[in-house]
Order: structure tokens, then sequence, then C-alpha cells
């Protein structure tokens, strides 16, 4: 069985402008404002395959990958 994804995004934080943290291998690594971001962390962290869409990779909580506005 496969382990956890090494990606996790976790929810929207309601600051100015709105941000997601970012978490690899259970480290917060970064803040993301768009998936751009969220690639670009991955690739600084030296992961080289990052398929936003695939659960084994990342995992979004609090939202999917285009969620990045606080819920009202």
């Amino acid at each position: 069985m496969p382990g956890p994804a090494p990606i996790v995004v976790l929810g929207v934080v309601p600051a100015d402008p709105p941000y997601r943290v970012v978490e690899i291998r259970g480290d917060v690594v970064g803040t993301a404002h768009d998936l751009v971001d969220v690639i670009r962390i991955a690739h600084q962290a030296g992961l080289t395959h990052v398929d936003l869409d695939d659960p084994a990779v990342v995992r979004w909580v609090g939202g999917g990958k285009y969620h990045w506005v606080p819920r009202t």
C-alpha cells in the first residue's frame, strides 16, 4: 500500500492576499498563492514529478486545487 502523498496543500488562510500552506513530506516548506506556487515550491524541494491531479502526489485539504479564496 502506498504511503501518504508527499505534497499536502492546507486550507486557505484568510489573509490579504489569501494563501495556502504547503507541506512536503511532513515539513512546512512555504506558502502558495496559486497553483504555480505549489509547483515552484515542490521543484525547489527536489520533486520533479508534480501531477496536481494525482492524489498519490498531492493531497488538497480544505478545498481542491482551484480553491484559493476563504470560504464565507
